[in-house]
């Protein structure tokens, strides 16, 4: 298979289910005091797993299962034999076959086991013993199964034994705790920052501790978790191991393994970890939107790995522009194909609605989008990237915009006791998003390069591969129907290639440690840079973690652990390439407890 036919780009491309949300919580006042209702997409918490040569992949609020081949295209299979509102679905192989669990607080949680599961031969193997939330079985080598589980910002991660039936074996043993003191990935907040309430200062909300999964690697557990909340940017995921399921578990201060705070879409937390058939190590993890309601969200995978020392690591440098899906063993440190053509870039529109203009449609933030001004079919939106430049890819992002108003009740809802949600429903079958993408060198000849008008195509994040690279100035998207009759709304029309020019100049960090938990990073910009990524580690030569802005040369890094010595790295990037910047040391005397 050519190279071009095996990229992809985060977030995935999924027919994410569309759910109607009403919350409990009402707004507004007097007469006009009414409860508040969502309509709009998620998928999140993502479990996958490599079954009988195919890769099956659950997923929050879903009311299916998706399955691949390839890791790269990916089909919606309904399943009526499985809870629906459940969240969390986790999926692993135990004795053989499937076996499936999701999240009741109150009531006992059912298992379902299949063996065939596109023939959805789904069956309930217990009705459950015990309730739990967030969990995660895994089977170890002798065959004894154990549960993880827990979702709370109060109360630990809990680990027990189960028996053939997935009943309990022994108490339940507390495994993970939160621990923000030490620990600043897990402090609550936007950029690890929490706004002091207006009545004046308290005590910090504490973060919750949830997403457990448990990967064995060359006989060491290790149990991941995540933290702070997946509402924030800083959402991810860290790892304790332990040379035994149940422990005792000592937390690693590599973590976290997998965050991603900047960039376009944020978030890498509460995920899975698991190999391909060819031995490379994927992590799939939940991405937030959060701004219908704090559940929006969209699902993303990641290359992994475990290095010589045993380090559990995710490369999310660049984690949302392209990337290869390789049909082999590779390097999972492997840079993007691609740059991204399109910040900033002028961009027009037939029309738009009030506080939704086209500049938001390149400003490279999911959570912003452009609205067309009219709900009518032809509406469009053009990108004039300044100069002709050499494109290979152009990925569309849909957002749902303000549906309440035309879509019709979700059939089959019901109060899932959940998070201020007085109803839920999801919606059944596909949404069609139609869309006609466009690509000119001079504004008045155009060459289509995507047509999904009358396919039934539900993409609402589709990232298209140009058959052959093409020399272009402006990317015009056109939108037909869109799902509930909606308006068309484009949170990004993101487009790369390879750039003319030369890559940005290298940059020299000035790193110095505030507190234990908190580096500020400094640096000079750098001509033809649109951006930076800030790479830091506990090793010289392990700069495992970072961190990509625009439009600034500086960052307070508050997501360290105390007690550890840093090294950090700023790469300058730009449409021409990236310069890997000079490793330096974080000066100042790391805190210890």
């Amino acid at each position: 298979m050519r190279l071009s036919k095996r990229v992809m780009c985060n977030p995935l491309d999924l027919a994410y289910r569309y759910q109607d949300v009403h919350f409990s919580n009402p707004v507004g006042g007097g007469k006009n005091r009414e409860p508040r209702r969502s309509v709009h997409r998620e998928g999140a918490d993502p479990s996958i797993v490599l079954y009988r040569d195919r890769f099956y992949m659950f997923a929050s609020m879903s009311a299916g299962f998706w399955h691949s081949e390839d890791l790269l295209r990916w089909e919606y299979r309904a399943t009526s034999k499985l809870p629906v509102l459940d969240y969390a679905p986790d999926v692993r192989e135990v004795d053989g076959a499937l076996c499936v669990s999701a999240s009741r607080k109150r009531d006992n949680c059912p298992f379902f086991r299949s063996v065939d599961p596109l023939s959805d031969d789904f069956s309930e193997v217990t009705p459950g013993t015990f309730p739990f939330w967030d969990p995660s079985l895994f089977q170890d080598d002798d065959g004894t199964v154990y549960l993880y589980w827990g979702c709370d910002n109060r109360t630990p991660l809990y680990g027990v034994r189960l028996s053939d039936t997935f009943r309990q074996v022994g108490e339940p043993v507390p495994l993970i705790a939160s621990d923000t003191a030490a620990r600043g990935w897990e402090q609550v907040g936007e950029d690890h920052v929490t706004e002091p309430p207006p009545s004046g200062p308290e005590t910090p909300p504490a973060p919750y501790i949830e997403g457990a999964w448990m990967t064995r690697h060359e006989g060491t557990y290790y149990l991941q978790y995540s933290a702070p909340g997946t509402q924030f940017n800083t959402y991810a995921d860290g790892y304790c191991t332990a040379s035994a399921p149940l422990g005792p578990f000592e937390y690693s201060p590599d973590s976290p393994f997998s965050s991603k705070p900047g960039g376009f879409i944020t978030g890498a937390g509460h995920g899975s970890t698991f190999q391909d058939r060819h031995g490379n190590w994927w992590h799939a993890a939940t991405m937030r939107i959060a701004v219908n309601e704090r559940f929006e969200r969209r699902i993303a995978l990641f290359p992994a790995g475990f290095d010589d020392d045993g380090v559990l690591f995710c490369n999310q440098n660049f984690a949302d522009y392209p990337f290869v899906v390789p049909d082999g063993p590779f390097d999972p440190w492997t840079p993007p194909p691609w740059m991204l053509l399109s910040h900033r870039a002028v961009a027009t529109a037939s029309s738009s609605a009030s506080r939704h203009q086209p500049a938001r449609a390149v400003d490279e933030d999911i959570r912003t989008w452009w609205t067309a001004g009219h709900r009518r079919p032809g509406e469009h939106l053009t990108v004039d990237l300044g100069a002709d430049k050499t494109v290979h890819a152009v990925q569309i992002n849909l957002a749902d915009h303000e549906l309440g108003a035309t879509a019709p009740p979700a059939p089959g809802g019901t109060d899932p006791g959940h998070s201020g949600h007085s109803w839920r429903g999801i919606y059944p079958g596909r949404q069609p998003t139609e869309i006609v993408v466009e690509m000119s060198r001079d504004g008045t000849e155009w060459t289509v390069v995507h047509d999904s008008v009358g396919t039934g195509a539900d993409a609402p994040h589709a990232f298209i591969v140009l058959e052959a690279p093409l020399r272009v100035r402006f990317v015009r998207v056109t939108g037909g129907r869109m799902p509930f009759d909606g308006l068309f709304a484009v949170s990004g029309v993101r487009v790369f290639g390879d750039g003319d020019g030369d890559a940005p100049s290298p940059v020299r960090a000035r790193a110095l440690r505030v507190d234990g938990r908190t580096a500020r990073i400094e640096w000079d910009a750098a001509a033809r840079a649109t951006g930076y990524n800030v790479r830091y580690g506990r090793h010289p030569g392990k700069l495992y973690h970072s961190w990509l802005v625009h439009d600034r040369t500086k960052l307070d890094l508050r997501s360290l652990n105390a007690g550890a010595d840093y090294w950090v790295a700023v790469d300058a990037f730009g449409e021409a390439g990236i310069a890997p910047g000079h490793v330096e040391p974080v000066s100042g005397q790391p805190t210890s407890r």
